[in-house]
């Protein structure tokens, strides 16, 4: 991982906030697709990218990431166009990295193929799980069958970068149900995988429906060793962990969400996109249609934007840099922000590498994997 890189030059964040269907567990922005509402934004998107471009020389960027919501909603047209004018707006990297968001039932070959040719050259899968008892339950389009043919397809379309985002902690799911799943991403050979535990939100309907069919999620220590087994078998599998939810195969990392734990800066486009650049952060407004008619009538799309200070910038950067596994080089945050960061938490820390949580190796201070599980813990010590 080259973290100077991932540091200097842009990341350029595309939200496409559209959904075939609304998942009963999900909190993103988002909302059902609408052909006519589609067409409309991606001309305010490519207008928003367009208005980016600084006085003089452009802004170096490489990387490109559509997120959502489910961008594989988009043409293979629309996508060339946001493409296009971010390398307008943007001087771009031969090799930037560009991903995809898909979900499996939105895509085949051909329009996998036709996302290559307009130059995406990352492809990230939500698949969720691999049983389809779980897929029903979260309300997911697809089975299980659908995302492996997804995943083949992907492949005969020339993506030589694949990720795959799975799901553990689900209601009702024991531990051996969650490696079934691990074991079925392992044979589909992915570059890349995600793993996260399910977050039930107050208002989802989730919620809800976990009510009304008794189900629960597993006990806490069912939680820990789901987390562990997992990241054991994918290692085994040449899957290595970088981050505290992410492994990869050597040199095929997220560049992009790099850009998010090594204290780098970055660029969002359209509705509720968040930004950070030079200490200062904002948001984009929320509503799809608020935000189609400000950039219309010309109007900002800022919200909540304000400069952080140098206090949140460095909270910032020890939040999101010990979630990777190399963690911290404590010298380069003192020459980034002057703090003498185990000067002024060290007391706070000790405990945690008593317990076995931390490990301080001379400049470096990182989570041990067990500690990645206590990580809220560790990262209130910066609040």
């Amino acid at each position: 991982m080259t973290s100077r890189r991932e540091r200097e030059r842009l990341g350029l964040y595309v939200h496409i906030p559209f959904c075939s269907a609304i998942c009963n567990y999900c909190n993103f922005n988002r909302g059902l697709f609408d052909a006519e509402v589609k067409q409309r934004y991606v001309d305010a998107l490519v207008q928003e990218i367009a208005a980016a471009r600084r006085d003089g020389q452009p802004d170096a960027a490489d990387t490109i990431f559509f997120g959502g919501g489910t961008p594989s909603l988009l043409s293979a047209d629309d996508v060339q166009r946001v493409i296009d004018a971010c390398a307008a707006s943007f001087t771009l990297s031969a090799d930037t990295e560009i991903t995809l968001e898909a979900n499996p039932e939105t895509v085949t070959t051909e329009l996998l193929r036709a996302f290559r040719r307009a130059g995406v050259n990352r492809l990230s899968f939500g698949v969720q799980s691999l049983r389809d008892d779980e897929l029903k339950r979260l309300s997911r389009l697809h089975g299980a069958d659908r995302a492996r043919a997804a995943v083949a397809e992907a492949r005969a379309a020339g993506f030589d970068n694949l990720s795959i985002d799975l799901m553990m902690w689900l209601p009702g799911q024991s531990p051996a149900q969650w490696l079934e799943s691990v074991d079925g991403a392992i044979a589909l050979a992915p570059d890349h995988l995600s793993l996260y535990m399910l977050e039930v939100y107050p208002n989802a309907p989730l919620r809800d429906e976990m009510a009304r069919g008794h189900w629960s999620q597993a006990p806490d220590e069912d939680a820990e060793a789901m987390y562990l087994s997992a990241m054991e078998r994918l290692e085994a599998a040449g899957l290595f962990q970088y981050e505290i939810s992410n492994v990869a195969r050597p040199g095929r990392e997220s560049r992009h969400n790099l850009k998010y734990w090594l204290d780098g800066d970055w660029c969002g486009f359209g509705c509720g996109a968040h930004a950070t650049r030079d200490g200062v952060r904002w948001k984009n407004v929320s509503a799809t249609a608020d935000y189609i008619d400000r950039v219309a009538r010309g109007e900002s799309l800022r919200t909540d934007e304000r400069r952080l200070t140098p206090d949140e910038r460095l909270g910032d950067a020890l939040f999101t840099g010990l979630r990777l596994c190399s963690g911290l080089d404590l010298d380069e945050v003192n020459r980034r922000y002057g703090a003498d960061v185990w000067g002024r938490y060290g007391d706070e820390l000790e405990p945690f590498v008593e317990e076995g949580i931390l490990i301080r190796d001379g400049s470096r201070l990182r989570l041990t994997r067990r500690g990645m599980l206590l990580a809220n813990e560790v990262m209130a010590v910066f609040v």
